[in-house]
């Protein structure tokens, strides 16, 4: 009798028969599946071909009966979760379903979204998980749609779309893009999903290749890859509705469905019908307000600069002595290019793959009361919420009134200008709503003609919104007297 017949069986004769009914089955109940035919290989079994969760920097294989055990457990790969946004979202079939199972990508449950934008509002703690499984059924409903009007798109086609956007964001770090401008150097997360990617290919034995040309926008069907990657692409829209949820800026959310509905291919480019110009016009706003309401928040940008600092400063002591820190974190912390500096490539991947929030905010509770004044010291700030004041203007700070708060930082606290600078953050944030130079978001008439939507839009300026706005700030502590 086959495994599959086997367990069809089992759940009969339990009672109410199999058609999709959850037994509820206790250690004590149940009863152990057929043992595995005898002659599969009992040495060498790769970890990550039988069980996803197993340690993923180990090597060793899985005795036989464990196998045995973990196939049982996991026959029923058709899952159904309940999306706050969307409602009822279907993982469609098993390498879904092992990609979403393995730590790889459940470690994305442990990165927040929008990383420390919960200082400003309390609700935004949904994470890139989420994000994630909500991009995923964006693009198999943007995929449905187009097929219903005509447009050929395979079935391996659809799973490589849907891989790709489920793993767009699986080379995230903690806290957004914090860690690569303190401890992560040289590489973009972009490249780290492109990584993340290639070893499930590898675990799939092949079945990501067509994935990844779509990622890296390679693929020969152009308007599948700016689903993924575009100024309209599904990303965009989820975390807009997402986000602006989860904060409760009811003017971020967009209407994704009526966007979806909207698109057609031209050329192999995709277009937004002419009647679904106004949706995209909202979808502009929309990003502009998200971005200086919630992303650049005043708040949120003060804390950001204060943990990048607190690991810059971090990485500078941990090149002296040894910091509490998780291994993973310790090997970031210790390494100053981990990608180009010789090591085995697996191994700083698994270490990457190792890190999430938690190893950073459990760093920065135990570096509360370190020997160090300067990283103590942000330390308590961040984890009580005590952040530095900001000053944002449109022009560069003057060098001299940058120099006057560096010695007054040193005067009140008695410290080196050098340790000063490290409560003394600079920086600058630019935003294009919609960006000119980049492929344009294109308007589809009744006749054919294909309008760029600066040119289209008839109710609001679109090219006004498309000119960048650049913010300088400085940020500095609240007790300095100015």
């Amino acid at each position: 009798m086959s495994f599959q017949r086997w367990q069809v069986g089992k759940r009969e004769s339990m009672g109410g028969g199999a058609k999709g009914k959850n037994l509820n089955m206790t250690a004590s109940t149940a009863i152990d599946p057929l043992p595995l035919p005898t002659n599969l290989p009992r040495d060498d079994i790769p970890v990550e071909a039988c069980n996803p969760k197993a340690s993923y920097f180990t090597k060793k294989a899985l005795p036989l009966r464990q196998i045995s055990l973990y196939m049982a457990n996991s026959s029923n790969k058709k899952k159904i979760f309940n999306d706050p946004i969307y409602g009822f979202v279907s993982i469609p079939d098993e390498l879904h379903f092992d990609i979403i199972e393995h730590p790889y990508f459940q470690r994305l449950r442990r990165i927040k979204q929008v990383s420390m934008t919960n200082l400003v509002y309390p609700g935004a703690n949904h994470t890139r998980f989420a994000h994630s499984l909500g991009t995923m059924h964006l693009m198999r409903r943007a995929i449905q749609l187009l097929r219903g009007k005509g447009y050929v798109i395979t079935d391996e086609e659809l799973e490589a779309a849907s891989i790709a956007i489920l793993l767009h964001d699986s080379g995230h770090g903690p806290f957004s893009h914090t860690l690569e401008n303190s401890i992560v150097h040289g590489v973009t997360h972009e490249e780290l999903s492109l990584k993340v990617m290639q070893r499930f290919n590898e675990i799939h034995h092949g079945r990501l290749d067509v994935a990844i040309q779509m990622f890296k926008g390679e693929y020969e069907k152009g308007f599948l890859t700016k689903l993924i990657s575009s100024q309209l692409d599904v990303d965009r829209i989820d975390y807009l509705k997402r986000d602006s949820f989860f904060t409760g800026v009811a003017e971020g959310s967009v209407n994704a469905e009526r966007l979806l509905e909207m698109m057609e291919v031209v050329g192999n480019e995709l277009a937004i019908e002419a009647k679904g110009i106004y949706s995209v016009e909202s979808f502009i706003v929309a990003r502009r307000i998200m971005y200086w309401q919630v992303y650049m928040h005043k708040a949120v940008l003060s804390a950001e600069y204060m943990l990048r600092n607190i690991l810059k400063r971090a990485k500078m002591l941990s090149a002296e002595r040894d910091l509490f820190a998780t291994p993973a974190l310790s090997f970031f912390l210790k390494n100053q290019h981990p990608f180009d500096d010789g090591h085995d490539p697996d191994f700083v991947l698994d270490q990457f793959c190792q890190l999430d929030d938690y190893d950073v905010m459990t760093a920065v509770k135990a570096w509360r009361n370190d020997q160090d004044r300067v990283l103590s010291e942000l330390c308590r700030r961040l984890t009580d919420r005590h952040l530095f004041r900001i000053e944002m203007q449109e022009d560069a700070f003057d060098q001299n009134y940058i120099d006057d708060l560096r010695q007054k930082i040193a005067h009140l606290y008695g410290w080196s200008l050098e340790e000063a600078d490290f409560l003394l953050l600079q920086g600058v944030s630019s935003n294009h709503a919609y960006h000119p130079k980049k492929p344009a978001i294109n308007i589809l008439y009744k006749d054919g003609t294909l309008k760029d939507i600066s040119e289209a839009s008839d109710q609001l300026n679109i090219s006004v919104l498309s000119q960048p706005v650049v913010k300088h700030f400085i940020c500095y502590p609240k007790e300095l007297v100015i």
